[in-house]
């Protein structure tokens, strides 16, 4: 029989466990490669996932569907701890916390935007719209909501205590307005759009202060800034992810920067881990991708979704991805280990002067800089510290 290649940089979910799936890839059922990464499956909804956004300081999961109802759901027990339902009347297409109370808002095909209370579960306003709404965002101080409305080709900017319309910000695209997105200082809204452009909204100015033609050959489907808002990346139908620096600008005359390694399919969505450092990204192509942001490298591809990935969710201390699909799933991924992945310390090494050493005491790998040479440094910093070093640095030369 044929071995099972398998792209170095992927791991599936681990098998076992409650509400996890198996599948088959080895004799006994078993994993034929480690190490892998644990995963809880949320089922609950009946048609596709739309959005999966982990809230609530990362103890929940909100998650919105085709099936016009959201949920909200127990990270620790992966149990379905309240369903929102009977506002909308055509799929849900996002949804998003409102920060600093416990509220969340939700745009429709039905062209309502609603805001609900997590612990009670019930409707506190609903406002709505003149088009088919795409995509909501709500602003870090808990003060606005935006939704982008199609045809409209722009955005609502709403007060989230009210869901009275503030500004109408329309037919600066040319086309559908696919994502828009506060910064994280609360003063700027932008907008990816299908037109393959990203503007960025000035709240208070009132007008566009950044216009990215973004040289993506295809829909721009996602976007997502930085915490200090420095920078933004866009996620494209055309399998690439670009990085954009708007507070130096030079994009304007060289274009983003590219990730290196893109999916195989079109790129749905993106998110930054609140440091920055890391970012991840889900793909038609079924998979979830972790990036290494100091290298701009792909580190590690997660398997296990049997459709469309529609969404992805980083929680602030880097340890758990949530991702939605079109299969109608939820998946909580937790990769606090996965530095322990040989591939991905390799990823994280590759240009940067550094390359792996293998510790002669416990046989883990280990990275050293090429200034430095094997005859001095033979075991992994942890096996060294249990005990007194053996090398002894010789005295200079005399002149």
């Amino acid at each position: 029989m044929a071995s099972r290649k398998k792209d170095p940089l992927s791991v599936e979910e681990s098998a076992g466990g409650e509400g996890e799936e198996r599948e088959e890839s080895g004799a006994a059922g078993h994993r034929s490669w480690e190490p892998q990464i644990p995963v809880k499956l949320l089922r609950g909804h009946s048609d596709a996932v739309t959005a999966a956004r982990l809230c609530c300081e990362d103890r929940c999961v909100l998650s919105c569907s085709a099936d016009c109802t959201a949920a909200l759901w127990d990270v620790a027990s992966g149990r379905r701890l309240r369903t929102f339902e009977g506002v909308h009347s055509k799929p849900i297409s996002e949804c998003a916390q409102i920060p600093h109370g416990h509220r969340m808002v939700t745009v429709s095909w039905d062209k309502k935007m609603a805001a609900w209370d997590l612990e009670t579960g019930h409707t506190l306003w609903t406002a709505p719209q003149p088009g088919l709404l795409t995509s909501c965002s709500a602003s870090s101080d808990g003060r606005f909501v935006v939704c982008a409305s199609d045809p409209q080709n722009g955005v609502y900017v709403c007060d989230a205590a009210s869901g009275q319309t503030l500004q109408r910000v329309t037919e600066l695209h040319r086309s559908t307005v696919t994502r828009c997105r506060f910064d994280p200082q609360s003063q700027r809204v932008a907008m990816a759009s299908a037109d393959r452009s990203v503007k960025v909204w000035d709240l208070q100015a009132q007008k566009t202060t950044v216009s990215v033609d973004s040289n993506h050959s295809n829909v721009v489907s996602d976007c997502c800034f930085t915490t200090n808002g420095h920078f933004l990346c866009t996620a494209s139908w055309d399998k690439t992810l670009k990085l954009w620096d708007l507070q130096a600008g030079g994009f304007r005359s060289h274009g983003g920067t590219p990730l290196q390694r893109g999916h195989d399919g079109s790129v749905s969505s993106c998110c930054f881990s609140a440091d920055a450092n890391l970012l991840a990204s889900g793909s038609y192509d079924r998979t979830v991708a972790l990036w290494d942001m100091s290298s701009l490298c792909q580190t590690l591809i997660l398997k296990g979704h049997s459709d469309w990935v529609t969404d992805v969710s980083l929680s602030a201390d880097r340890k758990l991805v949530a991702s939605s699909s079109k299969d109608r799933t939820v998946r909580l991924w937790d990769i606090r280990n996965m530095e322990d992945v040989p591939e991905v310390m390799q990823k994280r090494t590759e240009g940067t002067g550094v390359h792996m050493l293998k510790c002669e005491e416990c046989g883990k790998p280990f990275p050293v800089c090429r200034l430095q040479t094997s005859d001095q440094l033979t075991r992994c910093v942890f096996c060294r510290l249990k005990s007194p070093s053996r090398y002894r640095p010789q005295p200079p030369p005399v002149m």
